[in-house]
């Protein structure tokens, strides 16, 4: 949050009418990451669960 505000100016030319102290953009862009890493990690962990363990072991 800190390095956010602080490049604020910098940002603030690169994104349409996002004022440097908006605090929409500042909630939801953690919410966003955190959404894309959740999906990120579940579709592997979800994929790996279906793998029965004593095969995965003998395959090795």
């Amino acid at each position: 949050m800190a390095a956010a505000a602080a490049f604020g100016r910098v940002l603030r030319s690169f994104l349409f009418g996002v004022t440097v102290h908006d605090p929409i953009t500042y909630a939801l862009v953690p919410v966003a990451l955190t959404f894309a890493a959740v999906i990120g990690l579940w579709l592997p962990a979800r994929h790996a669960a279906r793998v029965d363990p004593i095969v995965a072991l003998r395959t090795n």
